[in-house]
């Protein structure tokens, strides 16, 4: 236990900031903004003193908060972080202000819009620390709800249907997830993650879903396959927020539609939610469930990577190309997840190519987060200089007259595409060194989900930045001082990871090497 409720204080300082904002009298849009963005970079000093004092070699959950909620449910609030945790709460605090600085041309309604950023931004941090259901499924909502009202209100010509698609997709995915988890609390008694992790690893959870919800009350089903059950309720719940195939078709719209702020968000950091989810409890709890599954999940992983990637390269908007090929790499995410769960014996090989299989996954969660939103930002500053064009053929030359946005646009596409010496490469090289031991067949398969990203996304460079210039872009500004201050930092991050990656594994190595010890080879 830690004497200071750090992580309590870092989840409710934005939440106090979006009380602050819906208050009357708030002003302008920019006095709103600076309000929002100061609460936003508070919370990013406190979660960068929280990485600070973590200490990479413990085994254990740091900074732990533990008080009896609703004791006659056995409720809990609890939270802490491992290794996951804490990247996943350094993630938010980072993109949260570039996404409100991406947001300053949003002119109606601008404090509702700031606040229900920093209601996204609480909401996430509390699904990344919490670790009993009812506290955890309460931020997992809290995320969806100013998620939906931003794309509504301040979305696209169609953001209405985008919004609606939305809403009922992760709706759906939320009632399965409670479901899933209601039948395990009345299966074990509780909604703590740590304490269904052990049950789940020791076969006890499988026993007592078998002995308390009998077959007769199934009658379609044996006894041995409610786990199963409950198993795709929860897979579902997150397969759809990854998104995985086929659970993917509310994001390319979503996130084409949605202000250049909120994708930046939904990608960044919402899409992460399933991935951790996949992390945090699915392989904790049902690894044998998962494993009877096995072959459909690889196979639906590998689609997830390479129709994506064939998909993205079809389109002719560059949201659009950018959407799918968000789908494509967290596909590379849930190939390492489902990878580790195969069982192989107790050989100290197979624990070093889960070991890095997983590292990889974690660190392509972080570097996804970071340049798939610095991707959307700059489509964004074009989107506002062309009047609203984004598609392929709008285009042309603009490197002759905005070199500088094209060259840091540039760096961002050739991270994304995992040119070495940038982020994008370290992660995903990680993942395959330790799937393609594991199940050779999907690694190879999944291959060509990298040459398919590289073709779209050097195709997207030649007719957007090369060629002759189009003579309506003669007079297309370069990157101001403010856009500058949005992307820089960004970019020197894509550089720093991508020469020194322990900067980030060796906060979460040790975190790994636990994860997989608790894996029943």
């Amino acid at each position: 236990m830690n004497e200071f409720p750090l992580i309590s204080v870092l989840t409710f300082t934005p939440l106090l900031g979006a009380a602050l904002l819906l208050l009357p009298g708030v002003g302008d849009k920019g006095r709103a903004r600076g309000t929002a963005l100061a609460f936003s970079l508070l919370t990013l000093v406190l979660a960068g003193g929280l990485w600070w004092h973590f200490d990479p070699a413990a085994r254990d959950l740091q900074f732990v908060e533990k008080h009896d909620w609703i004791p006659s449910l056995h409720a809990q609030y609890f939270v802490g972080v491992d290794g996951l945790g804490i990247l996943m709460v350094l993630l938010t605090a980072m993109v949260t202000p570039l996404a409100l600085l991406a947001s300053y041309r949003i002119a109606d309604k601008g404090p509702a819009y700031y606040s229900l950023l920093l209601f996204l931004q609480a909401g996430l941090l509390g699904t990344f620390t919490a670790l009993s259901f009812l506290h955890w499924f309460l931020f997992w909502e809290l995320s969806l709800i100013p998620a939906f009202f931003l794309i509504k209100l301040w979305g696209g010509p169609r953001r209405s249907e985008a919004a609606t698609q939305f809403f009922i997709y992760t709706m759906v995915g939320s009632i399965s997830l409670l479901l899933a988890f209601l039948a395990l609390y009345l299966t074990a008694g509780t909604f703590d993650f740590i304490e269904l992790a052990a049950k789940g690893r020791s076969g006890e959870l499988a026993r007592l879903l078998s002995s308390k919800l009998p077959a007769g009350s199934w009658p379609a089903l044996a006894r041995e396959q409610l786990p199963l059950v409950i198993f795709a309720g929860a897979l579902l719940g997150f397969a759809v927020k990854v998104p995985l195939i086929p659970f993917h078709t509310w994001l390319p719209a979503t996130y084409a539609e949605a202000p250049t702020g909120v994708t930046m968000m939904l990608t960044g950091l919402m899409s992460k939610m399933g991935v951790y989810g996949f992390l945090r409890l699915l392989l904790p709890i049902f690894p044998d469930q998962m494993r009877l599954v096995l072959t459909p999940l690889l196979w639906l992983a590998v689609a997830t990577i390479v129709l994506s990637a064939f998909a993205a390269f079809a389109q002719k908007d560059l949201k659009k190309v950018l959407a799918y090929s968000s789908i494509n790499h967290l596909g590379y995410c849930l190939l390492g997840i489902f990878a580790v769960a195969k069982a192989t014996g107790s050989d100290a090989q197979w624990t070093t190519e889960k070991t890095a299989a997983l590292n990889g996954v974690l660190l392509q969660m972080f570097n996804h987060g970071l340049t798939a939103p610095i991707l959307f930002c700059f489509v964004g500053f074009l989107e506002a200089r062309s009047g609203g064009l984004r598609g392929l053929a709008s285009f042309g030359g603009l490197r002759k007259v905005a070199p500088v946005f094209c060259g840091l646009m540039g760096i961002a596409m050739f991270a994304s595409l995992g040119l070495p010496g940038l982020n994008g490469f370290v992660g995903e090289f990680l993942i395959f060194k330790g799937v393609f031991p594991l199940v050779t067949w999907a690694a190879a398969l999944s291959v060509l989900g990298l040459l398919i990203t590289a073709v779209f996304l050097l195709t997207v460079i030649q007719r957007v930045f090369n060629g002759p210039l189009n003579p309506q872009w003669t007079g297309l500004a370069d990157l101001s001082r403010r856009e500058l201050w949005l992307v820089v930092p960004a970019t020197v991050l894509m550089l720093a990871i991508g020469l020194c990656p322990q900067l980030l594994i060796g906060h979460f190595n040790t975190t790994v090497m636990v994860m997989v010890e608790h894996l029943k080879f």
